[in-house]
């Protein structure tokens, strides 16, 4: 199949690497505001340069991949859905509620199918560990535990556009609960701190931040974030139930050091960074993609599930500022209907 790419920054160049050794992409179009990037990934992985995104939607691709900074994913989305094109995109679906509403009933009126990035659920240890709660083999759920930890802060520059921890790190725990456990969230409360650089405060962000979720059966998943891990890149999820309690990212590379005497675990090189962790599961995600475009599976993550994430990133906001639990009825009560 052929395949378009618009965006080529750090996640973008990532893709096109993936992209090209697909079994199935036999061509892929690229484009990028910045010339420079797109010569470079028309050098180094054989791709065809399109001069804007209009053009490389007209240049017979069977799907794309949106990897384009948020602010421009809703109208990326809109113009692939008026195509007719099958769309990957990149997190967020929108930095606004009313704009992600607005093109999930795009989607849905189209029947053009819509994947969200969210690579986690096809890590191989976060899908095994769905399959170990949906067996029932661990009885009921009693706690979850998910963490993300930073090696380091990201620039300044990103910072100040990302719009706080909770919707541009705290989300890839948010929807790691949701997959895993399929359940809903029905009520978050979220604390934070901030320790660090001075630039999180001055964006009213922190560089810390916990979150409870009370789940729909009751279990509480308790989501742990930090900018600053500098021993390594830290992912985990556990899952605590009354027969039996699993994990995933608990392995050789796991970046934290035992201090029980002789204690050996973890012994590998801690990980660097998403790309290094997640690297599978990232070329797993686009794999998934091609099966969307062929017509043979539907997206695996929905435009409805993304949205459902960036709810809860909204009360979790609104509960840092305001220090209370906030039912997600309340920050939904805000939703534009489709």
């Amino acid at each position: 199949m052929r395949l378009g790419l618009i965006g080529l920054g750090r996640i973008g160049a990532f893709h096109a690497t993936n992209l090209s050794g697909l079994r199935d992409v036999e061509s892929l179009v690229v484009y990028d505001a910045v010339p420079t990037l797109v010569q470079a990934t028309v050098d180094r992985v054989g791709a065809e340069a399109a001069d804007s995104p209009g053009v490389l939607l007209k240049a017979g691709i069977d799907g794309v991949v949106i990897a384009a900074a948020t602010d421009a994913h809703p109208e990326l989305i809109k113009a692939a859905l008026e195509a007719g094109i099958p769309t990957f995109c990149e997190k967020p679906v929108s930095s606004d509620p009313t704009a992600s509403a607005d093109i999930l009933r795009r989607s849905e009126a189209s029947g053009v199918p819509v994947q969200i990035g969210y690579p986690r659920r096809f890590d191989t240890a976060f899908a095994a560990a769905r399959d170990a709660v949906a067996s029932g083999s661990l009885g009921w759920l009693h706690t979850v535990r998910s963490t993300t930890l930073d090696p380091a802060p990201p620039p300044d520059g990103y910072v100040r556009a990302s719009g706080g921890i909770f919707r541009d790190c705290s989300v890839h725990d948010f929807d790691a609960v949701r997959f895993v456990t399929g359940q809903d969230v029905v009520e978050v409360y979220a604390t934070g701190s901030n320790q660090g650089a001075a630039v999180f405060a001055e964006c009213g962000d922190v560089d810390s931040a916990a979150t409870i979720l009370i789940l729909g059966s009751g279990a509480l998943a308790v989501v742990s974030n930090s900018r600053y891990n500098e021993r390594g890149y830290d992912v985990r999820l556990e899952l605590h139930g009354s027969r039996d309690s699993i994990a995933a990212g608990v392995e050789e590379r796991w970046p934290i050091r035992s201090m029980e005497p002789g204690a050996t675990f973890p012994g590998g090189p801690p990980h660097g960074f998403f790309m290094d962790r997640f690297a599978d599961a990232f070329r797993a995600e686009l794999a998934a993609f091609t099966e969307v475009v062929a017509g043979s599976r539907p997206s695996p993550c929905t435009v409805a599930d993304a949205i459902e994430v960036g709810w809860i990133a909204e009360a979790a906001d609104l509960s840092l500022r305001q220090h209370r639990p906030v039912r997600m009825d309340e920050v939904r009560k805000k939703e534009v209907p489709v």
